[in-house]
C-alpha cells in the first residue's frame, strides 16, 4: 500500500501544472493569507510520505537527498552554456568552484559569485548546477559556483571565511579570472544567501569595497527562529523548523552567539552603504518573514532591496524547475535583476 502511495504522488508531482490545479481543486492549504501552489502541495505530499514526521536523518542520507531531489525535479544547464572547473582561494587552501559563461560572453563580462544552499552542511556544486546555468543563460553574465567548506567537519565560521576569502581574491586580481568589480554581484540561495549576507556585513566590518549587488534567494538571516512564519510553518514537510534547527546545531559549535552578525546578519551594524538587493520568498517557507525582515531593514538602511514574492512557494522551488514552474519565474527574475543591477 506504501508503494503505492508513493506512486501516486510522484505520479502528481510530474502531471502538468494545469492538470495538478485541476486535481486538488480548493482544497489547497492557506497558511496566514497564502494559498499554497498546486505544484508545491504535491511536492509536499510526497516529502511528506518519504519522511517520517519529526524524524531526523543521518548527514550522508541528508547529503545524498539533495542531490537527488536536484537530480530529479531541476532543469539542466542549458547546453548553450560552457562549464568549467576551476579552484579559487579558500580561507584554508584551495576550494573547487565551477564557471558559467553563457554563449557570447567574454573572459570581461559581468559575473555572479553564486554560493549553494544546503544547510550549511550539504549542497555543492552539483546539486546547484542547473540554477546556476540557468541564471547565467538567461541574464548572460558568468557565474561562478564556489564550493565552501561545510559543517561539522568544518564548523562555523569556516565557511564564511571561506568566502570572505574567495571574494577578496576575485576582487584584487589574485585569480586567472578577469574579474571588474564594478560588475560582480554576489548571491547564493538559503544558507548560500545566508553567507552573501554575512559577507556584505564582514566587508563593512573590514572597511572593503563591496559588489554591485547581493542576490539573496530565501536567506536565513534570523538565528533566533522566533518569527511568525517559523511558528505557522514549523511543521512544513520541505523544511520543518526541526530540520532548520538541526542543520544549526551542526554548524555552529555550541557556545556559539547566534545573534553574532556573521550567524544572523540581519542583526549587522553595516547594513548602511551594502549594495542593492534583490530577495526572493517562498510564502509556504519558514524563511519567509526572515526575507522579508531582512527586505525592510535593506531599506530602513538606505539599501535599493527589490522583493520578489511567491506567496504559493516552497523552499528550494528554484531548485525544482522540473516541477515547480514558478521556479523558473523566479530565476527569469533574478536574472532580469542581475541584467540590470550589472549593466
Amino acid at each position: 500500500m506504501q508503494k503505492l502511495r508513493l506512486a501516486l504522488a510522484l505520479a502528481r508531482v510530474l502531471l502538468p501544472d494545469g492538470a495538478r490545479r485541476a486535481l486538488y481543486g480548493g482544497r489547497l492549504p492557506v497558511v496566514d493569507g497564502r494559498k499554497i501552489d498546486a505544484s508545491a502541495q504535491a511536492l509536499c505530499d510526497l516529502v511528506g510520505l518519504v519522511r517520517a514526521p519529526g524524524a531526523m536523518p543521518s548527514l550522508e542520507e541528508s547529503r545524498a537527498q539533495i542531490e537527488m531531489m536536484a537530480a530529479k525535479f531541476d532543469r539542466p544547464t542549458p547546453a548553450s552554456v560552457n562549464r568549467q572547473d576551476i579552484t579559487l582561494p579558500g580561507a584554508d587552501g584551495p576550494r573547487p568552484a565551477r564557471l558559467y559563461t553563457p554563449a557570447g560572453a567574454g573572459e570581461d563580462a559581468p559575473t555572479l559569485l553564486f554560493l549553494h544552499g544546503g544547510g550549511w552542511v550539504q549542497g555543492s556544486i552539483g546539486s546547484h548546477d542547473g540554477l546556476c546555468g540557468k541564471l547565467a543563460d538567461w541574464a548572460g553574465v558568468r557565474v561562478i559556483s564556489y564550493d565552501y567548506r561545510l559543517a561539522p567537519e568544518h564548523k562555523f565560521p569556516a565557511g564564511a571565511d571561506d568566502v570572505l576569502a574567495c571574494y577578496r581574491a576575485l576582487v584584487s586580481g589574485a585569480t586567472a579570472l578577469r574579474i571588474d568589480p564594478a560588475r560582480l554581484a554576489v548571491g547564493g540561495d538559503s544558507a548560500g544567501a545566508n553567507l552573501t549576507a554575512v559577507l556584505m556585513h564582514d566587508l563593512g566590518a573590514a572597511g572593503l569595497p563591496v559588489p554591485a549587488g547581493q542576490l539573496l534567494i530565501y536567506p536565513a538571516v534570523d538565528a533566533r527562529m522566533t518569527s511568525q512564519s517559523m511558528q505557522s510553518l514549523k511543521d512544513q514537510p520541505l523544511l520543518p523548523v526541526v530540520r532548520i534547527r538541526w542543520y544549526l546545531d551542526q554548524y555552529l559549535p555550541e557556545t556559539q552567539d547566534r545573534l553574532d552578525p556573521r550567524v544572523s546578519p540581519l542583526f549587522s551594524p553595516h547594513l548602511v552603504g551594502q549594495p542593492p538587493a534583490m530577495i526572493v520568498v517562498a510564502g509556504h517557507d519558514p524563511l519567509w518573514d526572515d526575507g522579508q525582515a531582512h527586505a525592510a531593514a535593506l531599506r530602513d538602511a538606505g539599501v535599493a532591496a527589490e522583493l520578489a514574492e511567491f506567496p504559493g512557494q516552497v523552499h528550494a522551488f528554484a531548485s525544482l524547475t522540473k516541477v515547480v514552474p514558478q521556479g523558473n519565474a523566479a530565476l527569469r527574475r533574478s536574472a532580469d535583476w542581475l541584467r540590470k543591477t550589472l549593466g
